[in-house]
C-alpha cells in the first residue's frame, strides 16, 4: 500500500488549515484580552500574517488535488447540497473573514468594538470550517471514514498544532497563557494517542467480502507510533523550556511546529490510506 502519500495535497491542506484555525483562536483570544495592550495588539497582527501564508499554502494544494484552478470555483456550485462545496466555502468564508480583518487592523483603521466582533466571527467561521472538513468524510459507503474518530481527529489537529502555532506568533509580544496553551496541547495529544488504540482495535473487525481494514494499513501501529513520537518531540521543543522556566526561542518553537505537522501528516497518511468503499460491510 502506499500509505496514502497520493493524497499529499489533501493531507497538506486539512492538517495546516486546522492548525491555521488553531492558531487564529489563540491570537484572537490574546488581542479580545483586556491585558493587551496597542503595542502587544500591532506584534499580534503582525505575526497573524503568517496564519493566511499557511491558509494560502493549505488551499494552493487543495487546488492541485482538484486538477485545476476553475474546477475549485466549479466545487461551489452545491453549496447547501455537497460535502466538498459546503468544505470549500467555510474555508474561504474564514480567509476572507480573517483576512479583511488583519488588512483593516494593520491600517489601523478597526474600531475596537467591530475589531472585538469581528475576531468572535473570525472563530466561530473557523470551527465551521474545521466541521465541514469532517463532514466531507463522513461517507457511509466508506466505513473506515463514516466515524466519530474521523471528527475527533480532525479537531485534535487543531488543538495540537493550533496552540503551538498562535503561541510562536504571540510570544514576543505577550507570553501570558504559554502554560495554559500547552496543556491544551499535550491533553489532545493524550486523548490521541487514546483515540489511536481504540481506532485500531476496531478496525480488526471491520471488513468486507474482499478485504478486511488492517490490510488497508499494515503498519497502522509503527505509524500511529511514529506520529505520536514526532509530536511529542515537537511539543518537547515548546514545553521544555516553559518548564525550566527560560527564554523559548522563535527557533525553538518553528522546530517543534514543523515536527507536529510532519507528525499530523503521517497520521492523515494513515487516514486517507484507509479509504474502503465497500457495498456490504460487517463486523467481526
Amino acid at each position: 500500500m502506499g500509505m496514502g502519500w497520493h493524497e499529499w495535497p489533501l493531507m497538506l491542506f486539512t492538517v495546516l488549515g486546522q492548525c491555521a484555525v488553531g492558531g487564529f483562536i489563540v491570537l484572537a483570544l490574546a488581542l479580545l484580552c483586556p491585558k493587551t495592550d496597542n503595542a502587544q495588539r500591532k506584534s499580534i497582527h503582525n505575526g497573524m500574517f503568517f496564519i493566511w501564508v499557511l491558509m494560502g499554502i493549505a488551499f494552493i494544494a487543495s487546488m492541485m488535488h482538484l486538477g485545476s484552478p476553475m474546477r475549485a470555483f466549479n466545487s461551489l456550485n452545491r453549496v447547501g447540497q455537497s460535502g466538498l462545496s459546503n468544505e470549500i466555502a467555510l474555508g474561504s468564508a474564514f480567509f476572507a473573514i480573517g483576512g479583511i480583518y488583519w488588512l483593516i487592523a494593520m491600517m489601523g483603521k478597526m474600531p475596537a468594538g467591530l475589531g472585538k466582533l469581528w475576531l468572535v466571527i473570525g472563530m466561530i467561521s473557523g470551527l465551521a470550517f474545521v466541521y465541514g472538513m469532517c463532514r466531507v468524510y463522513q461517507m457511509e459507503t466508506v466505513p473506515t471514514w463514516h466515524s466519530g474518530y474521523t471528527t475527533l481527529n480532525f479537531f485534535l489537529t487543531m488543538l495540537i498544532g493550533g496552540p503551538l502555532l498562535g503561541y510562536m506568533l504571540k510570544s514576543k509580544a505577550c507570553a501570558c497563557g504559554g502554560k495554559g496553551l500547552a496543556a491544551i496541547s499535550v491533553i489532545a495529544l493524550l486523548i490521541s494517542a487514546v483515540s489511536g488504540l481504540m481506532q485500531g482495535s476496531e478496525l480488526v473487525q471491520l471488513q468486507s467480502s474482499v478485504m478486511s481494514a488492517t490490510a488497508l494499513v499494515p503498519q497502522y501501529g509503527q505509524m500511529m507510533a511514529l506520529r505520536l513520537a514526532l509530536v511529542a518531540v515537537g511539543l518537547g521543543f515548546w514545553i521544555c523550556p516553559l518548564i525550566r522556566v527560560k527564554g523559548v526561542t522563535t527557533f525553538s518553537l518553528l522546530v517543534g511546529f514543523v515536527l507536529v505537522v510532519c507528525g499530523e501528516l503521517i497520521g492523515r497518511a494513515v487516514f486517507y490510506n484507509l479509504h474502503m468503499t465497500v457495498g456490504m460491510t460487517f463486523g467481526g
